[in-house]
């Protein structure tokens, strides 16, 4: 008797996808459709994961429906913030807009509607703390209740993807880890010591102006803290105030050409360009239809687009 191997249903695999993405700190896009009419080729509960490149994992629809859910998912992880999109034909009888809805009209569409929840994942900011101290552990403790999460790098070792580093290893190894968290980028950097102390420890390292600007020294803000729990809570508060300070464009090309690596691993944002012919705005792929002329490249939703505004130029 053989047995005879099953693949595993696509929501499975997109659901196996998301935990692997959620456990490495990945952020991405998954969207669901909620509601189809036909003559889409989607149906309710199919899947897909869209990365910060634009690139998607699983079915939503055709090749069509896909350029808008890639659209709205990119503006939904840029603002994080979910979304119902309604990608309606051109023709279609009017949608309202709602709170927490975007309306699309695709004239690359030949029919049929989808409503499709985008739901942006973006991992929680990452806090390194260094040292082996009560105030470490307190710092750890109250990230956790604050949603953050929390790592414990070895003195000096290289913070990951941490939004902050706290240093509260009271006079162990100081140097090195404040060295490691600026080289590898890190905007706030908070050490745990008297202001004399960590003036010194800063004069020690020789920093130029700009890295002194990134270590706060006394950690954390100034709430007349005494015990140990209350300097947990001025560290996390300066924690707070620096990541929700910061509003940074997402890291991309600075031209359509320019398309990255895709998947998980690519961190680079597409381009996103208006098309010529119907005026929807496309987020430039490597598949995106794309002609060249003298006024310069154009890209295209659809090949339907493309072939019509050839047509057009060569009449």
């Amino acid at each position: 008797m053989t047995t005879k191997a099953y693949a595993a249903p696509m929501s499975q695999k997109v659901g196996e996808r998301v935990l692997q993405l959620s456990g490495q700190r990945v952020p991405f896009v998954h969207a669901t459709v909620v509601r189809a009419q036909k003559p889409t080729s989607a149906h309710p509960g199919d899947e897909a994961i869209v990365y910060a490149d634009g690139t998607i994992d699983g079915f939503v629809g055709g090749v069509c429906a896909e350029s808008s859910v890639r659209t709205a998912a990119l503006a939904a992880l840029s603002d994080g913030s979910a979304v119902l999109l309604r990608v309606l034909p051109e023709g279609e009888a009017a949608f309202p807009e709602s709170p927490g809805a975007r309306v699309v009209v695709n004239p690359c569409l030949s029919g049929g509607a989808l409503e499709i929840f985008l739901r942006p994942v973006l991992p929680p900011p990452l806090v390194a703390v260094v040292g082996d101290t009560p105030v470490a552990e307190a710092v750890v403790a109250l990230a956790g209740v604050l949603g953050y999460a929390a790592e414990r790098p070895e003195p000096g070792a290289p913070p990951g993807q941490a939004a902050a580093v706290v240093v509260a290893s009271h006079g162990r190894d100081e140097e090195r880890s404040i060295r490691a968290a600026l080289d590898a980028g890190v905007r706030h950097v908070a050490l745990v010591a008297s202001r004399r102390r960590g003036a010194a420890v800063l004069d020690e390292l020789g920093l130029d102006g700009t890295e002194r600007a990134r270590v706060s020294t006394p950690a954390g803000i100034d709430i007349g803290a005494r015990t140990v729990p209350e300097v947990a809570l001025s560290i996390m508060a300066g924690v707070v105030a620096s990541v929700r300070s910061r509003s940074e464009p997402a890291a991309g090309a600075t031209g359509p050409a320019a398309v990255p690596e895709t998947g998980a691993g690519a961190t680079t944002a597409p381009v996103q360009v208006q098309d010529p012919v119907c005026g929807m705005t496309v987020t430039v792929m490597p598949d995106t239809p794309h002609l060249e002329d003298e006024d310069g490249d154009h890209w295209f939703c659809s090949g339907h687009c493309k072939d019509r505004y050839a047509k057009e130029q060569v009449g």
